[in-house]
């Protein structure tokens, strides 16, 4: 019995297959970007997916039933992920302020305009607008989930995730929709670079993200949650809803000024 309330984890070894795996996937895109051949990349992204589902597991094992999860943890945990969230503001910054600092004062390589000259840029009311509306539309149900998972109605929390899932899948369809259909690429100057860099790390956030909930809609499922233990879910809400933040920021400053 321990006679402190913090959480001291046993030896995994998660942390070193995780780390082999990511560097397995970087050297495998090099050699797909340079030589067409996507085997390290495919065994890369396997170890990673293999690390992912067996490191959750571990942890839902810890917390759901062995209890290991307590306030003072779940309080750890909670700023853990906010820290983490203010980081990835700080990595979105980087390319709002790549942005700006080409679009606020073009030079003379892009035409002393903005966007640069031959650049045919979306339409802002088309699948951007409706983007942004499935992403708004995404943070309510992911409220409403909040919620019920807060009264206990076990009905409306799994109902609502789900269509937070849904919605999240529609984006990421419709942002792969638009990326096949754009009449310019990422080579494509300054403005191709930090459109696609942008637009292109928000889509890999949305699919994190949808996959975060997921898991949280499958623990709900197994009743890995209640009213006042749940901060696995809360991390996949505020997740959600930093991702959301920042989508708005892109749809104003990229598709719709930047136009």
């Amino acid at each position: 019995m321990n006679n402190h309330p913090f959480h001291l984890v046993d030896n995994s070894p998660w942390p070193i297959t995780g780390s082999v795996g990511v560097m397995t996937i970087t050297s495998g895109m090099v050699l797909w970007f340079h030589k067409m051949n996507m085997y390290l990349f495919t065994m890369g992204f396997i170890i990673i997916i293999l690390t992912m589902v067996q490191w959750w597991r571990d942890v839902t094992r810890e917390s759901t039933f062995q209890g290991l999860h307590t306030k003072k943890v779940a309080l750890s945990m909670k700023l853990g992920m906010i820290l983490f969230i203010v980081s990835e503001v700080l990595f979105f910054s980087s390319f709002f302020w790549a942005f700006f600092h080409s679009s606020l004062a073009p030079t003379m390589e892009i035409g002393l305009k903005w966007p640069p000259l031959g650049i045919k840029t979306f339409d802002p009311m088309n699948i951007p607008m409706l983007n942004t509306m499935i992403l708004i539309s995404s943070g309510v149900t992911i409220t409403w989930a909040h919620n019920a998972i807060i009264n206990k109605n076990y009905n409306q929390m799994v109902q609502s995730t789900f269509m937070t899932i849904c919605l999240g899948i529609y984006f990421s369809m419709l942002q792969l929709y638009e990326y096949i259909e754009s009449p310019f690429c990422i080579s494509d100057s300054i403005y191709g670079s930090t459109f696609f860099m942008s637009t292109g790390f928000h889509g890999i956030h949305v699919i994190i993200g949808t996959i975060f909930i997921m898991v949280s809609m499958l623990r709900m499922m197994n009743l890995h949650f209640s009213s006042n233990h749940h901060v696995g879910f809360e991390a996949s809400a505020w997740y959600w809803h930093f991702v959301d933040v920042v989508w708005l920021f892109l749809y104003i400053s990229v598709y719709w000024w930047g136009k």
